[in-house]
């Protein structure tokens, strides 16, 4: 089986989003997010399938979950649950969940890793949430902050945790 990760930008209250569209454009968190998740598989909700202004993601795998079974998009392939989409999945090294929020409560219980950018930021009228991490069952392994600049309006950290298996 796979190492599962989810990746995710998240603001100081856990918000991910509002109206189905990202808390804001951050090109950093672009460019990682496409950094690490190139040539691997991401899974994501339909709505989060239909949030992404071009469809598929490029150079990547991408199952999208439906309990829709005559829904059928371009380049991506279709899974009824979170389950069934790993299972598709069971001869790769790490797959990535990419939202949204009900994807997200239901893999935090079984990932493996978290790759979380910590805006530095509250937004409002959010209506999104990441779960809350619980550090007692996670171990940072690595953290690289990033100041805001000219491209990036919000200074932000990214984290990553690895799941405590004790």
């Amino acid at each position: 089986m796979p190492i599962i990760s989810i990746i995710v930008a998240i603001d100081e209250k856990n918000a991910i989003g509002k109206d189905n569209q990202l808390l804001c454009h951050l090109p950093n968190d672009l460019k990682y997010f496409k950094s690490v998740t190139q040539g691997h598989t991401v899974i994501m909700g339909r709505k989060t399938y239909e949030s992404l202004p071009n469809g598929a993601l490029p150079n990547r795998r991408n199952i999208v979950l439906s309990r829709n079974e005559n829904l059928q998009l371009e380049r991506c392939e279709m899974a009824d649950s979170l389950e069934d989409a790993i299972t598709l999945c069971k001869e790769e090294s790490e797959v990535f969940i990419i939202g949204g929020a009900t994807v997200y409560a239901k893999a935090i219980e079984f990932a493996d890793k978290l790759y979380i950018t910590n805006i530095h930021h509250t937004f409002e009228g959010t209506d999104a949430f990441f779960p809350n991490i619980d550090l007692n069952k996670w171990i940072e392994s690595s953290r690289l902050n990033n100041e805001a600049d000219d491209k990036n309006k919000y200074a932000h950290t990214f984290v990553v945790y690895n799941k405590n298996k004790q």
